[in-house]
């Protein structure tokens, strides 16, 4: 047979398209062996990462979009909503899996129906337009999602795009905790959701879902939900050793809806998410159809249409590889790494590990209570540790009326970093001795102007959110001028002064149009 002359001309151009993709990556800080303490799962298992590969493989092409035509959608989405409902307590007649923590009958009060998603920001989001529609509330007319401002700002983003208004109740900023009666007190007539995170991102603190729950009962509204945000320790904390008694999960019977991320502690690859309701109203609230077209019948469970079944099948494959010792022992391997590192941190001079509950989340801030002189401020000692080749995340301050949240970095702990305690903790040490003493770090010198102009009153944060956006990218494009490393090995220290220094408004913008500037 003639081969087809277009087929060997793909595959030569294809062969150099792959070559410099590989040129690129190589670029890119590694996604497996840990050195990433931030973004990525890493299970250690190469063998896991070859399953899923190859699962994806074998879905490749499929749509999700329509279950009816290719019917291993409906079978591989079914499977991952039944596995990760049974890990957290809504499998009928059924009981949370897990370690030490699990336990107990699922709750009653109606029978829980899930959708895999993309990732845990559409997760959120269909839980909000969930809430907004069993509300009855319309786009803009005053409701309100309730939550802790440690909340994900995947919320924010939900407020954002379905006309809600997002009111975020402050912490004790000593500890990053929320009390109930805190939050139960900014919930009124607006109301449509609130909101819980198990845990929340900046500091790995759970906050209290099941006395949340009892004072949202006693208010007997129904109509107002209780999402617990679980996109981080929705697959991990249920196996968490010594996690203690507290409930937060679907065995809380008012707990209307819950989010967790396959890929993050299901160790998938990016991105698959589930989004649990209890009852068939919520569930379907989120959910979008019509007829109202020349075409065929619309209907979608989540905001994509057309949407591949890739990561799904990689998901559930190794959802089935692992089963619950699987997950356990990998939760366990994650548990350790955690004690070790926090034991290590915490002994580092001017260094404080920030107030946590047990589960793969770690934060550091600067320990105020030694001299200045050996102080070690977290942004510096961050891009200190990541020229030495750990990366750990930049967390900027928080102001409040009630006292800011002081700067600090944040580490996601997975089962692979168990091997690089050691080196972690060395480059640790020796990253906090390099900037130990050091003054705060300064913004970049291409804002000076603009944060002069700002304090002197030469400008108000109006007139820098009224300016052109090209006058915004000229700003931001000085900034990359100036210093080209930042956010690329240079470190995000001077970056995150400035976002500490301006209004949240105005920071969003610039932030927004420094990272277009780096994509453009």
């Amino acid at each position: 047979m003639t081969p087809d002359p277009l087929a060997l001309e793909i595959a030569d151009r294809g062969e150099h398209a792959l070559a410099r993709l590989a040129a690129l990556r190589a670029q890119d800080p590694p996604t497996i062996g840990g050195r990433v303490i931030s973004y990525v799962y890493d299970s250690g298992l190469e063998e896991l990462d070859e399953l899923a590969t190859r699962a994806a493989r074998l879905a490749h092409g499929v749509n999700g979009l329509d279950p009816t035509v290719f019917a291993s959608v409906a079978e591989i989405h079914g499977g991952i909503v039944d596995r990760v409902r049974a890990i957290l307590g809504g499998a009928p007649g059924g009981a949370a899996r897990g370690g030490d923590a699990a336990g107990g009958d699922a709750a009653d009060g109606g029978e829980v129906y899930g959708s895999v998603t993309s990732g845990g920001t559409e997760s959120c989001i269909l839980a909000c337009l969930a809430a907004r529609e069993v509300s009855g509330r319309e786009p803009g007319s005053g409701g309100t999602i309730v939550a802790p401002v440690t909340a994900h700002a995947a919320f924010r983003k939900a407020a954002h795009l379905l006309g809600l208004r997002f009111v975020g109740v402050e912490v004790d900023p000593s500890t990053g905790r929320v009390t109930a009666e805190e939050l139960l007190a900014a919930v009124d007539e607006h109301t449509v959701l609130v909101v819980c995170s198990a845990p929340a991102y900046p500091n790995g603190v759970i906050d209290p879902v099941a006395e949340v729950a009892a004072g949202l009962e006693a208010r007997q509204d129904p109509r107002i939900g209780l999402h617990v945000d679980a996109c981080l320790g929705g697959l991990v904390l249920p196996y968490w050793p010594a996690a203690g008694a507290a409930r937060w999960d679907l065995r809380v019977p008012r707990v209307t809806s819950i989010s967790a991320d396959l890929h993050k502690y299901g160790f998938a690859p990016k991105g698959t998410s589930v989004l649990l309701s209890r009852g068939r109203e919520r569930h379907r609230a989120s959910w979008f159809a019509t007829v109202a077209w020349p075409g065929y019948p619309v209907v979608n469970p989540t905001l994509a249409g057309s949407k591949p079944l890739e990561p799904a099948a990689a998901a559930w494959t190794v959802l089935e590889a692992l089963g619950d010792d699987g997950q356990r022992e990998l939760v366990a391997r994650t548990a350790r790494a955690t004690d070790r590192l926090v034991e290590g941190l915490s002994a580092i001079e001017g260094l404080r590990v920030l107030d946590r509950d047990p589960g793969p989340l770690i934060a550091v801030a600067t320990d105020d209570t030694v001299p200045d002189g050996r102080r070690v401020h977290p942004h510096l000692w961050a891009d200190a540790c990541g020229r030495r080749g750990i990366s750990v995340q930049a967390q900027p301050a928080h102001r409040q009326e009630r006292g800011a949240l002081s700067s600090s970095s944040h580490l996601t702990v997975t089962p692979v970093t168990e091997r690089l305690v050691d080196d972690i903790l060395l480059v640790a040490r020796e990253a906090a001795d390099e900037v130990r003493g050091q003054g705060a770090p300064t913004p970049p010198a291409a804002f000076g102007d603009v944060l002069a102009a700002l304090d002197s009153g030469a400008l108000s944060p109006g007139d820098l959110l009224a300016l052109p956006e090209d006058d915004v990218h000229a700003m931001v494009s000085g900034v990359l001028a100036d210093a080209p490393g930042v956010g690329a090995g240079g470190g995000m220290a001077p970056l995150m002064a400035a976002v500490e220094r301006l209004p949240a408004d105005v920071g969003a913008r610039l932030v927004r149009a420094y990272l277009a500037a780096v994509m453009e």
